[in-house]
């Protein structure tokens, strides 16, 4: 398995959102996480990545302690897109996006023509590659999300944990960024994403985990997972199947 948590508990100010969560996702899985606003997405997706400390149980990546590792290791085998992404000292795109090969250079080492080469392919599948002079501060939000995007795909890890990844994007880019994951499954990585939208998440995701923000959760394929009495409970209000060419997708009921 590429990426295991074990009797993981995630707990804020004396509450426990997630509870002893067993989870085991491997190479070429494309796991989703579902839930309602303040049920620990964001924290579980960080206590993943090791910036923010487990109440119990173990992360391992690749059979390894994510405590025990150096940071540089971590982020060679893990990628973590945050939620938001404050700019604080003016830089053009395209030397944000080169940032993601910092774990992949040794101390002093510059980026080389290769390294230049890789992060214009990354804003090119981004469908930004037009905007390599630009400042990050004069992009709109759609176009600073594809960035941080291009960027994880720059520093090219084993493991890739998005939060909210279609945050600000348009219909289109929305499932550009999503087959462009589902792609790197293909390839062998794992992928972990928040998203808000069911419907999206039937439709790219293998595994589902769902988030009920009392410390209950559940995990499972996607057709375990996805179902109207499962969605309803998760999110308190009815849904119903609707049928849409050869599929039928789970909507809220009207």
């Amino acid at each position: 398995m590429s990426l295991n948590c074990d009797e993981l508990t995630v707990a804020v100010n004396g509450r426990t959102l997630i509870r002893t969560l067993n989870m085991a996702a491997a190479s070429g899985m494309f796991v989703c996480i579902l839930g309602p606003n303040g049920v620990g997405k964001t924290l579980l997706l960080h206590t993943l990545a090791g910036i923010r400390p487990m109440a119990t149980g173990a992360v391992r990546l690749h059979g390894d302690a994510i405590e025990n590792l150096d940071r540089r290791i971590v982020a060679r085998r893990l990628g973590l897109l945050l939620q938001t992404h404050d700019d604080a000292f003016p830089t053009t795109v395209l030397e944000t996006a080169m940032m993601g090969r910092h774990p992949h250079l040794d101390f002093w080492q510059w980026e080389s023509p290769a390294d230049a080469g890789i992060a214009r392919t990354a804003l090119d599948t981004m469908d930004i590659g037009d905007l390599t002079e630009r400042l990050t501060t004069t992009l709109s939000g759609g176009e600073r999300r594809r960035l941080a995007i291009a960027t994880l795909l720059v520093q090219n890890p084993d493991i890739l944990l998005l939060d909210e990844p279609l945050n600000h994007l348009d219909p289109l880019h929305k499932l550009q960024v999503l087959r462009t994951l589902s792609a790197l499954t293909d390839d062998g990585k794992t992928i972990i994403a928040s998203l808000h939208d069911p419907v999206l998440a039937a439709r790219f995701a293998t595994q589902i985990l769902l988030l009920f923000g009392d410390g209950e959760w559940a995990f499972g394929t996607t057709d375990e997972m996805l179902t109207a009495e499962r969605l309803e409970r998760l999110y308190g209000t009815p849904f119903a199947t609707w049928s849409h060419a050869d599929r039928n997708v789970l909507l809220p009921a009207l």
